[in-house]
């Protein structure tokens, strides 16, 4: 952004009183002519309240609602596209359909698979309520590639809270608070629903079996080809080959000051609360895995309930092989307050970016009488100039010995909040040194907001553009890419810790990064990730509207995009069906293009080679508009046949 000025410019955009004239209206008339009956169901209930950041035209038909919108970067247009990117999709496809190429084809070396993809389908209900991005139902949709055809399909995941939530096939009451949202049409005060486990997060493919996880449960297992959900899967309740147990987290409390009775009564007091009244799993398994290509290896990663009031972290890691048969389980007690959302491993290492956060405790009475969400419990703790790293050996044999004090954190020397990691990996020397690197994308403390994520105010409801988009201090307090080094010698003593943007030649905001998935935990030399190109004035740093690949080598960024008032999700790399292992971008990008002005939503298939020159563009399917759908999270590329999903060569399931 240009300055402090510009700031104040669009936020007197955003924020002009014109539009207590239009709202009211203009939602009256529109529900009286049951105009958004369907795929604007839920922009009825974001719009359904005295004020907003921008004015909204009046149409006088449904195909006027956007054509009206004449200038591409009006604050009706705006706060339309951004909007239309969180909207209801009601529908379902039990049978798959086929798409229709708007431009290009499958090209032969693509290889036959499935792209999955998972994110919210529905935030309002029929009664009031509207929910929080991510408290929204899970949405798996499925794009089947083979012999040049691609089919689509889409079902919500049946979990629990969907089927109590869900009154036939038409009407929804939101029952389950979830631990972002406040319900208006639903019980409010003493609503202990809080654990809404909508499986919306991300998806793998592995040992035959297809997960749909969330944040803060077990993940639901689904028929990879209908769709069907089969119900929850217990995967931190099953017995190891090995389990390793931290047997001197007790030494460490007292070492830091706090005192093991005192962490030890509140969690007592706290177990029966949450797992009991707040029906809270006791062992809350994170929606990021990582897959070990080495090894073959699903790696997981879980916390405990508990963990998210105390100023102590229990972390459990898994590793299944590729029968799903648990082969490990190492669990590390740590004395901090940490969040964690992602994570990576190296060879040797498993690694965390701590996320300080605190306790809040006038919020947390609140948070628990049902007055606020959850998360108000919760606060980010910005105390702390330095941004705490975790290396924990992942075996107990580990080349460094037994001498690294993997409790004390090495101190990278900015702050930063950790959002996605892209890669990790290290080099060793002949002397036992080791060099560390990882790759992510991070924001700051300042910028992050539990309470307003997405733009969503839960006082009232509503999506706000406004919040992703103006910053008082510059764009460095976005999500932006991220490296970090870090240099160990040979008994594993940190000699230098270094934090760096990814390229010194370009830093727009981005996020949703990912790599060749042959090349996780190893070097990588290629990063793919959505970006905002800033092209759009009043929406400049998100929904994302390019496709970039940054070159670790040299800085350079090449980007595509598809033009004005588009959006795209998580990139997905798919390796060639003839892909040797030898050239790391000889494989396809598979994204979502949403058009909002159009109300579609396209499959788009890039050369990852040619992202920056002509003709990255390969093939673009079209979703019926009718079946679009609204902002997906996370994805998995899943090679054919899905009986046995093992990695082979490429990196990808098979």
């Amino acid at each position: 952004m240009a300055g402090i000025h510009h700031n104040e410019n669009l936020r007197y955009l955003f924020h002009q009183r014109i539009i207590k004239k239009y709202t009211n209206k203009f939602i009256l008339r529109q529900r009286k002519k049951n105009i958004f009956k369907n795929h604007m169901h839920s922009i009825n209930y974001h719009l359904g309240f005295k004020s907003s950041a921008f004015p909204l035209p009046r149409p006088k038909s449904k195909l006027s609602t956007v054509s009206a919108l004449s200038t591409a970067d009006s604050p009706s247009n705006a706060f339309w596209d951004y909007n239309l990117l969180f909207f209801s999709q009601r529908s379902e496809l039990h049978r798959p359909i086929r798409l229709k190429s708007i431009f290009g084809k499958i090209p032969q070396d693509f290889p036959s698979g499935t792209y999955y993809l998972v994110g919210p389908g529905l935030f309002s209900d029929d009664h009031g309520s509207t929910v929080h991005p991510l408290d929204g139902h899970g949405y798996l949709r499925s794009f089947d590639i083979s012999n040049g055809i691609v089919e689509y399909s889409a079902r919500y995941v049946s979990t629990d809270a969907e089927k109590e939530e869900r009154k036939g096939k038409k009407e929804w009451r939101f029952t389950h608070r979830g631990p972002f949202s406040v319900l208006r049409g639903g019980r409010r005060i003493g609503n202990v629903k809080v654990m809404k486990n909508v499986a919306n997060t991300s998806v793998v493919c592995w040992g035959g079996r297809l997960l749909c996880l969330w944040e803060g449960g077990e993940p639901y297992e689904i028929d990879p080809r209908s769709l069907d959900t089969f119900g929850l899967v217990d995967l931190t309740g099953v017995d190891a080959d090995q389990v390793v147990k931290d047997q001197d987290w007790k030494k460490e409390l007292f070492r830091h000051g706090i005192s093991e009775l005192g962490v030890d009564i509140a969690s007592f007091l706290l177990k029966p609360i949450l797992y009991g009244v707040f029906n809270m799993p006791a062992k809350r398994l994170l929606a990021h895995y990582k897959i070990d290509p080495e090894r073959n290896r699903l790696l997981m990663l879980s916390c405990n309930a508990e963990d998210m009031l105390l100023p102590r972290s229990n972390f459990t890691f898994y590793e299944f092989d590729s029968d799903f048969k648990l082969k490990q389980k190492k669990e590390f007690i740590i004395p901090d307050h940490l969040m964690i959302h992602d994570w990576t491993f190296t060879d040797s290492y498993y690694i965390l970016v701590g996320n300080c956060v605190r306790l809040d405790i006038p919020a947390s009475v609140l948070a628990l009488s049902g007055t606020q969400p959850m998360i108000s419990a919760l606060a980010v703790n910005p105390t702390r100039p330095s941004t705490p790293v975790y290396i924990l050996p992942r075996f107990t044999d580990e080349r460094d010995g037994n001498t690294t004090n993997w409790r004390k954190p090495i101190e990278a020397p900015q702050q930063f909040w950790a959002m996605h990691a892209a890669n990790a990996f290290e080099e060793r020397d002949g002397l036992g040194n080791v060099e560390i690197q990882l790759q992510l994308s991070a924001c700051s403390y300042q910028w992050f907001d539990f309470h307003r994520m997405f733009g969503y105010n839960w006082r009232n409801a509503k999506l706000d553009p406004s919040f992703m988009n103006t910053v008082a201090r510059g764009e460095d307090l976005l999500p932006h890419l991220v490296k970090v080094s870090i240099n160990l010698d040979s008994r594993g003593k940190c000699v230098s810790c270094s934090a760096e943007n990814l390229s010194n030649k370009w830093n727009r905001p981005a996020d949703f990064t990912i790599i060749n998935p042959a090349f996780a935990g190893r070097k990588n030399t290629y990063i793919y990730s959505s970006a905002a190109s800033g092209k759009r004035r009043l929406l400049p740093h998100f929904p994302f509207d390019s496709v970039i690949k940054l070159n670790m080598n040299n800085g350079k960024v090449g980007s595509w995009s598809s033009g004005s008032r588009t959006f795209f999700g998580e990139p997905i790399f798919v390796p060639k069906s003839i892909y040797s292992g030898d050239t790391e971008d000889d494989g396809y990008i598979l994204v979502v293009e949403y058009a909002v002005s159009k109300q579609t939503c396209y499959l788009v298939v890039l050369d990852a080679r040619k992202i920056g020159g002509k003709d990255a563009i390969v093939a673009k399917y079209e979703v019926p508009k009718e079946l679009r759908f609204p902002l997906g999270f996370h994805g998995f590329w899943a090679n054919r046949p899905l009986h046995k999903c093992i990695l082979n060569t490429n990196g990808s399931c098979v």
